[in-house]
């Protein structure tokens, strides 16, 4: 009707084709005008079967019904979903063929640059797979695409056996999770499990997450609708999730037999959180003591508190200091933020520490000290402050390390870890990109092979160092060095 070729929407009663409910929706259009005809008559079972009331997106290959006003994941009992869909794929996967080989020829002959690079303009090259935004979900694409990066975390969900392989009735049937199932018939771990297989494979330039978000739905209410939501607690609840998930047993596999037949993953690496250990712990896990000493009699407490990521604040003294180029005052850097988080500083009058030997809750200090360094350091800049009526975003921007981050002098017992056991390579960092936490915009950077890409939602671009260099961290991903051989040292 509108000529238009954003986000066709196929009928899947007819098969006729219209624009879809973002663009001039005359998807929609088309659904309503199948209606007319059933007012002026008595509605039959018949007549019921042919309304034009589901339809999908021939971009992101989702179903979408106009009766409930909303997306559907299950199918028929034939599969005709999955037929209408796969039928699609192949269509699509045919028309790119000769524009595929024209594109790797020009790239033979041609240097990488950042431009030729884009994936909407070169997928072959590129090899990475953005994420369709399903509305405001760019939260949860910025953090599934840094995790996808941190290739011992990642390689250890892709080497998972998949829920199609496992024995009995259901082998090679592929599962179709509903809104109406209950939380026991959801896996995170398979649907998390099947998004990281589907990016860097370079077959399609973007991946629809729904059928992750939809269990992300069903066993994280605090993420249910379509409303900007934090990236940091996000990431938070999902690794707690698979961690829970991932403590039981899995298509009759436990879980701990799998851990332990990886040997990256030993036994000396763990840590534990609420019980047993995971790959979560093993690779995010790490220790902190937390000390607190009463100024009134100085008896000293010590507490060991395990650790998935650090939150840090960005110190008072540079909160004015919004762009790295801005010359009043100092630099705020990464270092700043962490001795803030670890320097001793005296409690206020509403964290008054109940002293045992007083009796009574005193005036104290407290200081933390890093007692176990995790594989993968995860720091999260706190950039989102209450105030009395709202909440304010803290748009410092703060100087990070790409590479060296030492943090050995944060460590309670530095002289018992080796010269280069406390460095760390940055691998991943989350953007937010505006004002408030319940507005803007997500992105991440992400190294993969020696090079940095940016993923916006389905955009996926290579870039530069110093590109990355000059983002307003929100989320820092940084991956324990690995120390040289014996023979290398000497």
């Amino acid at each position: 009707v509108c000529r238009s070729n954003k986000s066709p929407w196929v009928c899947l009663t007819c098969s006729s084709v219209h624009c879809g409910r973002y663009v001039n929706g005359h998807a929609k259009k088309h659904y309503e005008d199948a209606q007319i005809p059933m007012t002026n008559h008595k509605k039959t079972e018949k007549q019921e079967k042919v309304q034009h009331t589901v339809c999908m997106d021939c971009s992101s290959y989702s179903t979408y019904c106009y009766r409930c006003d909303d997306f559907v994941v299950n199918d028929t009992k034939l599969g005709l979903v999955q037929k209408v869909r796969e039928h699609l794929q192949n269509l699509e996967n045919s028309a790119f063929t000769s524009d595929r080989h024209r594109k790797r020829k020009l790239l033979e002959n041609s240097s990488l640059n950042s431009k030729l690079l884009k994936v909407n303009g070169s997928t072959t090259a590129l090899c990475a797979t953005g994420l369709r935004n399903l509305g405001n979900t760019c939260f949860m694409n910025a953090i599934l695409q840094s995790l996808s990066n941190i290739q011992q975390f990642c390689c250890y969900f892709k080497e998972l056996p998949a829920v199609e392989l496992r024995n009995g009735k259901t082998a090679g049937r592929r599962t179709y999770h509903t809104r109406s199932q209950g939380d026991n018939n959801v896996s995170l771990v398979e649907e998390f499990r099947k998004t990281l297989c589907a990016l860097w494979q370079g077959n399609q330039t973007a991946f629809s997450p729904e059928s992750l978000f939809y269990v992300v739905w069903k066993i994280m209410p605090n993420f249910r609708g379509y409303q900007q939501q934090d990236a940091h607690e996000f990431m938070r609840y999902l690794l707690d999730h698979l961690h829970l998930e991932l403590q039981g047993g899995f298509n009759g596999v436990s879980r701990s037999v799998i851990l332990q037949e990886n040997s990256n993953l030993s036994a000396s690496n763990k840590c534990c959180i609420n019980g047993a250990s995971t790959v979560v712990t093993a690779i995010f896990g790490g220790i902190l003591q937390n000390e607190v000493n009463c100024l009134i009699c100085g008896t000293e407490s010590r507490k060991f508190d395990p650790f998935l990521d650090l939150s840090l604040d960005i110190p008072s003294q540079f909160r004015n200091k919004r762009t790295k180029n801005q010359e009043s005052g100092p630099m705020c850097t990464l270092r700043d933020c962490l001795r803030s988080f670890t320097d001793l500083e005296e409690l206020d009058e509403t964290e008054l520490y109940m002293c045992h030997k007083c009796k009574k809750k005193q005036k104290s200090t407290k200081k933390f000290w890093i007692q176990k360094l995790p594989k993968v350091l995860c720091l999260h800049l706190k950039r989102f402050h209450w105030t009395a009526y709202l909440r304010n975003k803290v748009d410092t921007y703060v100087e990070f390390p790409l590479r060296g981050l030492d943090m050995k002098c944060y460590l309670l017992e530095p002289e018992n870890s080796g010269p280069e056991s406390c460095l760390y390579d940055l691998v991943a960092v989350v953007v937010h990109h505006g004002s408030g936490v319940g507005s803007g915009h997500y992105t991440a950077y992400a190294a993969h092979e020696g090079r940095w890409f940016h993923f916006n939602d389905s955009t996926v671009t290579l870039t530069d160092e110093e590109t990355v260099g000059k983002a307003k961290a929100y989320i820092l991903f940084y991956v324990e060095r690995p120390a040289k051989p014996a023979a290398e040292k000497l």
